[in-house]
């Protein structure tokens, strides 16, 4: 397909402007090639011709299209890139925290001389006294089995309330209450108690997948501890094996961003009107709470907690379908042909824990969903197995979300606090037309 036109001038043709034209790329209604250097876009003169001729295409029943241009992450129907940099790379390549200042800065933090030196910058990751004070007074209120986004729900505003500078919205400052915004999130959580047994399925005692300890003792503290390890200490009670640690560590950087998903969008919307990074986040935590968005990951959760083994797995898919149920976790509205985050969170679980029962459930839900011709696992299947597989608390899936997600909603507010004004779409009145007084 010989791709000429420049996104310039497929743009001019098609009367929209150039992030219409890559929205459209990222539905599948239109083909795209690259330039040698991998930077530049080229598009097929006559599937532009065809496009302009047909005019734009009809968004589906109950969808609103809203096209914001961005210079943070790029979606395709197979890929992820934060800053023009696969994702699935950069989450084993890189820690959330490197990724997070990619995402805000598009550039990766210095290099250190020595490990010492790149251990001690994790330092910066770290709440204040005065607000890590207020977060934990905040969640503690809460009662006994409140779920960890609900807790991180609380927290939020908790600290903000001890930020005075919180509506200073210059660049460095965004970047210093980020830093202590997400640091916050995750040691003001309180740390699981010792279950004093593995769950059903994990494996066997001695391993390294049931190295238990108090939660008192395994609650590392924020000093040079990456974001990664104080969050496991938070919703496992387990020391972490290298390899699960390294797979929340890629979770979290494949979870940082997802162009304008319903809460970053939300988030930006805040952001858009100068919302302080603090109510940004609240925005986004509560749009992402609901059942449609990163619900998905507790339902998928649950799931898998309900299969007493992997030879009962067939009951389970099956109850929820004749209840005409989704099995939660499974589809993704652009990969259509499979989530790649999933792909290599669920890769990265093979390798850490060949041998966890709870590997097995999820690996016969997976058999079971393929043989039904359902679709592929998305990245919300995979971090929920990660939960189980790890023996972490319940919820924990939505924690890890909420924790990476809130790095993509400071990219996000950073642009908008960059641009002109508020983000005001417009609503299509459907109602009764005018009645005038008699």
């Amino acid at each position: 397909m010989p791709y000429s036109m420049t996104a310039a001038e497929a743009a001019r043709r098609l009367g929209v402007k150039q992030a219409t034209l890559y929205a459209y790329v990222s539905r599948g209604v239109l083909g795209r090639g690259k330039v040698a250097d991998g930077r530049s876009s080229l598009f097929d003169p006559d599937e532009v011709e065809q496009l302009a001729r047909r005019g734009r295409p009809r968004r589906p029943a109950g969808a609103v299209d809203i096209t914001v241009e961005s210079a943070i992450t790029e979606i395709t129907a197979d890929s992820l890139r934060f800053r023009g940099l696969d994702a699935t790379r950069l989450a084993v390549t890189r820690t959330f925290e490197e990724v997070a200042e990619l995402l805000w800065t598009g550039e990766f933090p210095r290099a250190q001389a020595v490990p010492p030196a790149r251990a001690a910058a994790h330092a910066i990751w770290q709440a204040t006294p005065a607000a890590l004070a207020a977060g934990r007074a905040a969640q503690a209120a809460l009662p006994a089995g409140t779920l960890p986004l609900e807790r991180l729900q609380v927290i939020v505003p908790a600290m903000a309330a001890t930020d005075s500078l919180r509506l200073q919205l210059d660049p460095s400052a965004v970047l210093a209450a980020a830093r202590n915004l997400i640091a916050g999130m995750v040691d003001c959580l309180p740390a699981p108690p010792c279950s004093g047994s593995a769950p059903p399925g994990s494996a066997p005692p001695g391993s390294a997948l049931t190295n238990r300890t108090s939660a008192t003792s395994f609650a590392p503290s924020a000093s040079g501890v990456p974001i990664a390890g104080r969050l496991w200490s938070r919703l496992c009670d387990r020391r972490p094996a290298p390899e699960l640690l390294r797979a929340l560590s890629a979770a979290l950087v494949l979870l940082a961003d997802h162009e304008l998903a319903a809460s970053t969008l939300a988030a930006r919307v805040a952001a858009s009107v100068r919302a302080d990074p603090y109510a940004v986040v609240g925005t986004g935590l509560g749009a992402m709470s609901g059942a449609l968005h990163d619900g998905a990951s507790l339902g998928a959760e649950t799931l898998l907690a309900a299969a007493r083994g992997s030879d009962d797995v067939p009951r389970v898919v099956g109850e929820l379908l004749r209840r005409g149920e989704k099995v939660p976790g499974f589809g993704h509205f652009v990969y259509q042909g499979g989530d790649p985050r999933a792909v290599l969170l669920l890769g990265l679980l093979r390798r850490a824990a060949p041998k966890s029962g709870q590997l097995a459930v999820a690996e016969a839900v997976l058999a079971e969903v393929r043989r039904k011709s359902l679709p592929e696992p998305n990245i919300d299947f995979a971090v929920a197995t990660l939960a189980r597989v790890a023996g972490m608390v319940t919820g924990a899936g939505e924690a890890v979300f909420a924790v990476a997600r809130t790095a993509g909603w400071i990219a996000h507010a950073l642009e908008a606090y960059a641009g002109d004004g508020p983000l005001r779409p417009r609503a299509v009145y459907t109602g009764r037309p005018a009645v005038v007084d008699p």
